[in-house]
């Protein structure tokens, strides 16, 4: 029997909803990953530092999907939950629409800067082609990025996760066919890996949108509509978090860039640049769990079940923390092979990222619950709460720890300063929870 958002929650039918997000997220991350691979080990060091140094960049353009997706499924959800079908189905027509105008409008604008944003960004003479030819190729698909991260929330708040699950998996096995095909075959180097990652963004984009565009057994369908701005406005506050993360956490990461650049040269860069893939796949499981839960807890909020809003957030802090406390372990585990898999070619890269790797795990054991709650707030509408929680793990504690730490570690504090940012980010986390447990009665 199909489960509904309506329905409640047990542990077991938590978790049946649930998993064809993580797996969707972590099959994502995972085809991410295999233009590393491919790239470090055929193309080299040198162009996988580059794609690592415009990458963030890119992230942030792609983020304005994720902003309307997470954002407008939570309205669409809410309105659902106050069983007001027509007008859910009228906010997602638009938000689909504002997401394809938005990803056209800045595909344009940074394939036209992309050139002073690699200078920005600090890369070398020999790393700067490499970043304009990767990112502007990418850069032609991004509005299909943006339909891809858009549709991923709107599919679990249609009663459609296994759909998103079989889409993600289509794109990703486009994905990993063409990175063998344009980089082992024909030899294309980035720009081989930055078309297979396009084509498959066209069909993680494209095959959602003919499903929703025809009659279907799910809760949504495109419609035609007008521009509502309020509508809008309301989506994209509510979203901001995500944003906020997905802004930040590239920032970030090109603070982490150009602090490793200064402590440890390209080395540092390309290690950095592992620790980032294998934690793409790691914090999936979270954000995978967030995509399915957010739109359960929106429906139940906006249908006032407060006795299901407590059992979820109750159950989905206990799932978090377990998680946590294996995904570090587990790390520690395999931080030497992980490493090998990636630069187990040259011996000095190897050594510095298996032992990055090991002191960067410890962030694992906290990063879901704040994950969790960022989400648990944009869910029930808050995007200023989720936004400042969001906004302060992931830009403030992380950019203080990346500078301030090294001061006194070297090195060292750098692979440090995200579990320092995860402990404060905790903090302020249960802070807000408690705050606002009386208004949401969770």
């Amino acid at each position: 029997m199909a489960i509904q958002l309506s329905d409640h929650f047990t542990y077991r039918k938590l978790f049946r909803f649930c998993l064809p997000s993580i797996v969707m997220m972590i099959f994502t991350s995972v085809y991410g990953v295999v233009d590393g691979l491919f790239v470090s080990n055929i193309v080299g060091k040198t162009p996988f530092a580059a794609i690592n140094l415009i990458m963030p960049f890119l992230m942030i353009l792609g983020g304005f999907g994720f902003m309307i997706g997470t954002g407008g499924s939570a309205l669409v959800a809410k309105t659902l939950g106050e069983n007001e079908r027509v007008n859910a189905n009228r906010y997602f027509s638009m938000l689909i629409g504002f997401t394809a105008i938005c990803g056209i409008v800045l595909s344009v604008i940074g394939i036209l800067f992309i050139r002073p944003i690699a200078h920005l960004l600090g890369a070398t003479e020999t790393m700067l082609e490499d970043c304009v030819l990767y990112g502007r190729i990418i850069l032609l698909f991004n509005t299909a990025f943006m339909l891809q991260n858009a549709f991923q929330a709107f599919l679990t708040a249609a009663e459609k996760p296994q759909l998103g699950l079989y889409v993600t998996v289509a794109a990703g096995f486009t994905n990993m066919a063409l990175d063998a095909l344009f980089i082992a075959g024909f030899r294309w180097g980035v720009a081989g890996a930055a078309l297979a990652t396009g084509i498959s963004q066209c069909v993680g984009g494209i095959l959602p949108f003919l499903y929703f565009l025809r009659p279907n057994t799910g809760l949504l369908r495109l419609v035609w509509t007008k521009i509502e701005g309020r509508v809008l406005l309301n989506a994209c506050i509510n979203g901001s978090s995500e944003l906020m993360s997905n802004i930040s956490g590239s920032l970030v990461s090109m603070l982490y860039n150009f602090q490793l650049l200064r402590y440890a040269g390209e080395n540092g860069v390309a290690a950095y640049g592992v620790l980032m893939y294998v934690q793409f796949i790691f914090i999936a499981v979270f954000i995978g769990y967030t995509i399915g839960t957010a739109p359960i807890i929106s429906y139940h909020y906006g249908a006032e079940h407060h006795g299901e809003l407590r059992n979820i957030r109750r159950k989905s802090y206990i799932l978090m923390g377990a998680a946590g406390i294996a995904m570090m372990t587990l790390s520690q585990l395999l931080a030497l092979p992980m490493a090998k898999v990636f630069v187990g070619y040259d011996e000095v890269l190897l050594e510095m990222t298996t032992h990055a790797f090991k002191l960067f795990a410890f962030s694992f054991i906290l990063a879901g619950a704040n994950i969790f709650t960022s989400s648990f707030f944009t869910a029930l509408n808050n995007g200023g709460v989720s936004a400042a929680i969001s906004f302060l793990r992931t830009l403030v504690f992380q950019m203080l720890s990346v500078l301030l730490l090294p001061i006194i570690l070297g090195l060292d504090g750098i692979w440090w300063a995200i579990t320092v940012a995860e402990i404060c980010a905790f903090i302020i986390s249960m802070i807000f929870l408690a705050a606002k447990k009386n208004k949401y009665h969770y």
